[in-house]
Formats: C-alpha cells, structure tokens, sequence
C-alpha cells in the first residue's frame, strides 16, 4: 500500500517528542519552518523557539495559529509508540496538536497562492500557558483581520466561538509545629488548615456561572510526628467572562482560617483571559459553517473549558475562530489519537476559509 504523505509527516513530528522547554519543540519548529519556506513563507524562529512565517496574498493578514509543545515527557514514546490502526493514528501529542499543524501546511498548499495574506505563530510554550510567547504573540497579532485558530474540534466535531479564561494560584498555609507525642496541642497543623481550605475552595465552583476552582497539587509537613508547619495547594481557576475574573480574586482573597494561630497566604494569577463570543468570532464561524456545509460537514458552535493562544489574541479585539484542527480525542491521556480522515477533509475546510475575501 502507497504510503501516506500526510501520515508520515504526522508521524515524523510525533516522533520529535517535544515537551514544553525540551530540545524537541525546536526540532518540529525546524521541520515546520523547512515546510512553510517550500510553501513560499518567510519564515523566522525567535528565542525560545516561536515560530513566525509570513506568506503573501490579498488584503489584510490571517494569522494562523498553532503549537509545536505538547505535555508528554522525554521517553513516553517507548511505552505509547506512533502507530496507525485503522483510521485512526495514535501516540503522544498526535490530536494535541500535531496532526493540526500538518493540517496547517496541507490547507496552506490546498488554498495555492490566490488566498489571503497569511501570517502563522506557533508557540513553543502553549502548554505551559504561553509564558514567553505571549509578548512577541500580541505583536504578532498587530494589524491581522482574523485569528485562526488550528487547535482541534471538540470530540463531536465542532468549532469554538468561546474558551474559559484560565488562571493558576497557589495556598501557602502557615502553622506552628511542635512535637505530634509530647505536646501536640501546642502546634498548630498546617495540613489540617489546608484540609478545610480545599473544602472551602470546591464549595466555590458554581456550574451555573461556570466559575470553577480545582485544588490539583497538594504538599505539607516534614515528618509523622511533627505538627505541620507550613503546606500548599495548587489551584486551577477557570472563568467564562472578564467579569467574573474579578468575581475569583475576590473569592480567594476571601478565605480565612479556620485554626487560630495559622495564616493563609495566596500568589499566582491569571495565565489566559476568557475568550468570550463576540460579534467577530460569529461572523468566522458562519462563514465556516458556509464552507463546511459544501464539503458535507454540518459544524455547529461550541465553547471549551480549556484555554487557547485564541485566549490572548482575542483580548487584543481580533476576531478569532478556534478548534479548526482535527478530529480525534484523548488529548492529554493515554488514549490520545487522530480520525485521519479528518485530516484531509478538515484540511479543505480551511483552505476555503484561507481563499475566502470576505473574512
């Protein structure tokens, strides 16, 4: 059987195991720029690996948007190898975002040279919140008339108008120790404060407002027989709109101890704002389900709890449509894989976005 040219790009950039930080998120950034230049880009790598390309065209930049990290540490690749079964392909960063970056370059060659100019960002660090993209992002972003976003559908195919924002905090709880046998009364237990305060932070979440708070990480004490003196909770605070960003600080910097003697102290912020629907975002998203509907594909509109580079941009006031990617699902879990059929067919759906003049 012929191979695939699409399959085994995919394969050789899941075979680049690229970790946020790693040696590998340069390489997919070198192999996707050797890609951009064959299609015609200028393209230029800036510190910390941020790939920028520019390709000419008509009217006012598109900027496309991707990332070359993924979550999964060197060597998960000799436990979860690349492989194809049926139409599916599997393997560690394969729907997350790699075969949408070949999606990317496959809809780039489909729209051919009469399509919008064209300017692509693909973060080095998306997974990690963008830390050191999001400068030379919002330049980026300087004068585009849309945001394209080629992160992947949701799990039933559809496209994102709207993302939660996303912040990360930590609880330092501060106690008095003393020995747990001799005089345990006189210590004040850090663990047992921060056991109240993981109660107090999930009695929070509102489904409603969509406002949530998640303890992931907790840490504290030194010993079995010391009272604790000081632990931690990493949280992960999630929002719908800018209004309730204020709503979440001021619910943090609510919380009061429980145990007399022990203090609280909160520190981190927000990593992403929301990405709220807004009058631009609906009009890219008729105009895809337009182009969609000719290629048999009945997309709807949908909103995800998880934060995108869209996040960033959109602040900015660009209009920005997200999940263009492809179809698959367990991004993040061992379950991670790709419909290859989608890759193609997804891939048309964009380059009809790309050639479309009144985006």
């Amino acid at each position: 059987m012929a191979s695939d040219p699409l399959v085994d790009l995919l394969r050789e950039l899941v075979e680049f195991e690229s970790p946020s930080y790693s040696l590998g998120v340069r390489q997919v950034a070198d192999r996707m720029g050797v890609e951009l230049e064959a299609l015609g880009a200028r393209v230029r790598l800036h510190e910390g690996d941020h790939l920028v390309a520019e390709l000419d065209g008509e009217g006012e930049p598109l900027l496309l948007l991707g990332h070359t990290d993924t979550v999964w540490p060197l060597g998960t690749l000799a436990s979860l190898p690349f492989r194809v079964e049926g139409d599916r392909a599997y393997g560690p960063g394969t729907y997350d975002m790699k075969a949408c970056l070949v999606l990317l370059l496959e809809a780039i060659r489909l729209a051919g040279p009469f399509r919008r100019a064209l300017r692509v960002f693909l973060t080095a660090d998306e997974e990690q919140g963008s830390k050191t993209a999001r400068p030379l992002l919002e330049r980026t972003a300087t004068g585009v008339a849309a945001a394209l976003v080629v992160e992947p559908t949701t799990q039933s195919g559809d496209l994102k108008t709207s993302r939660k924002g996303l912040g990360r905090f930590r609880l330092t709880v501060i106690g008095k120790p003393a020995h747990a046998g001799n005089n345990r009364a006189d210590g004040v237990s850090a663990i047992e404060e921060l056991a109240h305060q993981v109660l107090a932070l999930h009695a929070l979440n509102d489904a409603t407002s969509g406002l949530s708070f998640n303890v992931g990480v907790v840490s504290g004490g030194t010993s079995e027989n010391v009272v604790a003196a000081s632990a931690e909770a990493q949280i992960d605070v999630r929002v719908r709109s800018s209004a309730d960003l204020a709503r979440a600080e001021e619910a943090l910097a609510r919380l009061e101890p429980m145990l007399a003697g022990a203090r609280l102290e909160i520190s981190g912020g927000w990593t992403r704002p929301p990405l709220e629907r807004s009058p631009g975002g609906a009009r890219l998203f008729a105009k895809a389900r337009e182009h969609g509907l000719a290629l048999g594909l009945d997309l709807k509109e949908s909103s995800s709890g998880g934060g995108s580079d869209g996040n960033l941009v959109g602040a900015l006031g660009v209009p920005v449509l997200d999940g263009l990617g492809v179809e698959g699902a367990g991004a993040h879990a061992v379950d991670e894989h790709v419909l290859l059929p989608s890759l193609p067919l997804r891939a048309r759906l964009l380059a009809r976005l790309l050639q479309d003049p009144g985006l």
